[in-house]
Formats: structure tokens, C-alpha cells, sequence
């Protein structure tokens, strides 16, 4: 658990309040992605990070999913330069390539293949981290997470040090986003502050943050999606995700995370389709163990019926997660991503070794489990899955 020092930058029109923050720097360096640094918002970040006379290099080729050999790529575009701060804008790729670069760039920091061994860093350059999705939350996160395709998996670089010095949540940032981004981001969000929430490591902290988020996404997830110009929606939902990253930082993921790092190592889905394929299945299987948490959740709903009782809210709960996937036209099956149901196996293997996620789990869970969980994700199978009720 890390102490949260950022200063948080929120609102619309709130892009000028950046140039304080800049104060004293003189070398700057901007990471971000091809999809990001043509938006007119980001256009409007970058004229301002050059006023003053400053320099500012320009990375805006983060990949999707990058691994460690991407990061150590994009950190040969920045050697022999002296840079003072990094900013990132994007999604949780960049924010955590921005993190690792932000450390990378000091010239005491350790270097990537020792931080993959385990070697903390302590110290970075100043950093500002700006999410251009509402979902990750890796602005609030002590984490950064990279892909290791020599083993199908992912794995995380955990620091207090990867914590920004800012935070800026622009809405104007969010609302180009294609509506299939915006869908599967929100469920990532929505994922890390119900995981969080259960997990056998929280506490009155996460719990704190966890449903101020749900709150806050609960209500504003499908007018953010269905209404993209909508400011408030989309600042709500930036809050969400970021109290999402706060969860984590004082709790942490488990089920839906565990089971989703290798597809997203193997088969390099996008992780909040992968976390949305999951959401529902693997909530069905911890629901007897939080129900009265689940029934918490449920009473946070839009019009949600308080004369249930908390068995049959939190099974509600668990129903509305499976259909908030379909409203959102996400898929919900892994078969028509080309996931074949041979590798399933072989998914529950790498899914058991996440063991800093599944020990979180509000309960035991088998490897039989983890295989079942992934057969309902395959409907040519016609299995019940876990029999956990």
C-alpha cells in the first residue's frame, strides 16, 4: 500500500491550469500513441508544454499491450537526453510506459530487466500522468504491467515510486473515443472497484474509494458511452476510474484480473474485453461469499429495488453485470474472438500462477474451477461452469 501524494487537476476547460505545473522544466519529455496525438485537446497540451522556450521530445508510438522489449525499444529515443518531466496522455499502456520512463529516465534508477527481476526503483523524474480513457485508473496506481509473450502472461512492476507528481482529468480528452473503447474501459474501471471491494485484503480504505467509484460508474457508464459529448458523464467516469486506481493502490484485483492476463498475454486481446468477458462468470462464483458486499452494490444502482434481500440482490447484481456486457456490445464468449477451447488448460495454468491476484480471491479456487470458468466463455462446450451456489 502506497501513500497517494498527487495533486489531482479535474474539469472541463481545466488544460491552462497544466502550465504551473511546468514551472522551472526545460526538458520534457511527451509519451502517448498514434490513436491519441492528433486529438485537438492533446494539440492544445502540446502547444502549451513548448511555451517558454521548452523542448519537448515526443514519443507517440506506444503499443497496445507493450511488452518489456517495446518499453526498452522506446527508451532509446530519449538517450542522451536530460529529461526533467515526463508527461503522459493515453490509456493504461501509455500511463504505465509513462510511469516505467519516468523512472528509466533518472540516472540512479535500476534498469527495466532489473525491475522485471524484482529490484525496486527510488527515485524518478517529475511526472503527469493525463488518461485520454476512463478505465484503467493506472494514474492512481502504484503498478505498471507489461506483457511477457515467452510466457503467455503479464506481470507488474510495483513501485510507490511509479506514482505521479499530477494527475489532470480532462473530459475533453475522452469524448473521440469510439464507443467500443469507452465500453470496455468503463468495465475495466468497473472491475478494479468490484474486485477491489471483495477482496480478502480490503479494508475501510478501499472500501471507501471502491463505492465512491461504483457510484459514480454505476450511474454514468451508459450516458458516457451513448452520449460522448456529454462532460459531465465522461468527468464522472474519469473519477471512477481513477477511484478505481485509488482501490488498488489500498486493496487489490483478483478473479476476473487473474483469469484475464493471459489472453491478453496469449491471444493479445484488449484487456477490458477480456475483463468484460469474464466480469459476469466469475462474479457468479464469488457472489455466496460477499453477498451482503454484492447487495451493497446493487442498492447503488439506477431505480434499483431496496425491498430485495440481500441474497436476491446480490444475485440481481450478478444478472445486471451479464447484461450491462450485452447492452454495451461487448462480446461475452470467447469463442468468436478465436480463442479455440483446447487452449483452456493451458489458460488455467497461467491463470493459478497470478498467484499476487488469486490470493486476493474471496475464496478458494481450484484449477478445476479456473477451467470451468473459462468453459461457460465457450458456448459449443454447453457446460454450467462453477457450482459454487
Amino acid at each position: 500500500m502506497a501513500t497517494i501524494n498527487s495533486t489531482v487537476i479535474s474539469g472541463s476547460n481545466a488544460i491552462p491550469a497544466l502550465e504551473p505545473l511546468l514551472a522551472g522544466k526545460r526538458q520534457l519529455l511527451l509519451v502517448t500513441d498514434s490513436n491519441i496525438v492528433g486529438l485537438g485537446a492533446v494539440t492544445q497540451i502540446r502547444n502549451l508544454l513548448t511555451n517558454d522556450g521548452r523542448h519537448v521530445a515526443l514519443i507517440d508510438n506506444v503499443p497496445a499491450e507493450p511488452g518489456h522489449h517495446d518499453v526498452s525499444a522506446l527508451l532509446k529515443n530519449v538517450q542522451g537526453l536530460n529529461v526533467e518531466m515526463v508527461i503522459g496522455i493515453g490509456g493504461g499502456s501509455v500511463l504505465d510506459v509513462a510511469k516505467l520512463l519516468s523512472v528509466l529516465c533518472h540516472p540512479e534508477s535500476p534498469t527495466l530487466d532489473a525491475m522485471l527481476a524484482g529490484e525496486k526503483p527510488l527515485q524518478r523524474v517529475a511526472s503527469v500522468l493525463i488518461p485520454a480513457t476512463a478505465g484503467t485508473g493506472s494514474e492512481a496506481t502504484p503498478n505498471a504491467i507489461l506483457a511477457i509473450p515467452e510466457q503467455n502472461t503479464k506481470v507488474g512492476i510495483i513501485s510507490p515510486v511509479l506514482l505521479p507528481d499530477y494527475v489532470a482529468l480532462l473530459p475533453e480528452l475522452t469524448t473521440s473515443m469510439p464507443a467500443h473503447i469507452a465500453s470496455s474501459t468503463g468495465i475495466d474501471a468497473l472491475c478494479h472497484l468490484i474486485e477491489c471491494f471483495t477482496a480478502t485484503v480490503a479494508n475501510p480504505v478501499s472500501d471507501n474509494a471502491s463505492l465512491i467509484g461504483l457510484r459514480k460508474l454505476l450511474n454514468h457508464i451508459e450516458i458516457s458511452v451513448n452520449e460522448p459529448e456529454n462532460l459531465l458523464a465522461k468527468l464522472e467516469m474519469l473519477w471512477a476510474s481513477y477511484y478505481g486506481g485509488v482501490a488498488i493502490n489500498h486493496a487489490g484485483t483478483h478473479l476476473v484480473h487473474a483469469l484475464s492476463y493471459p489472453l491478453g498475454g496469449r491471444y493479445h486481446l484488449p484487456h477490458g474485453v477480456a475483463n468484460a468477458i469474464l466480469l459476469a462468470p466469475c462474479m457468479k462464483v464469488i457472489r455466496p461469499f460477499v453477498v451482503d458486499k454484492f447487495a451493497l452494490v446493487w442498492d447503488l444502482l439506477p431505480d434499483a429495488d431496496s425491498t430485495l434481500s440481500a441474497e436476491e440482490k446480490s444475485r440481481a447484481l450478478v444478472e445486471y453485470f451479464a447484461t450491462l456486457v450485452k447492452r454495451l456490445n461487448l462480446p461475452d464468449n470467447l469463442a468468436t474472438l478465436g480463442v479455440p477451447s483446447t487452449d483452456i488448460p493451458a489458460l488455467a495454468d497461467a491463470a493459478l500462477n497470478v498467484k499476487r491476484l488469486m490470493n486476493n480471491a474471496p475464496c478458494e479456487v481450484s484449477h478445476e474451477d479456473i477451467q470451468a470458468i473459462y468453459q461457460t466463455l465457450f458456448p459449443e462446450l454447453n457446460t454450467k461452469g462453477v457450482n459454487h451456489e
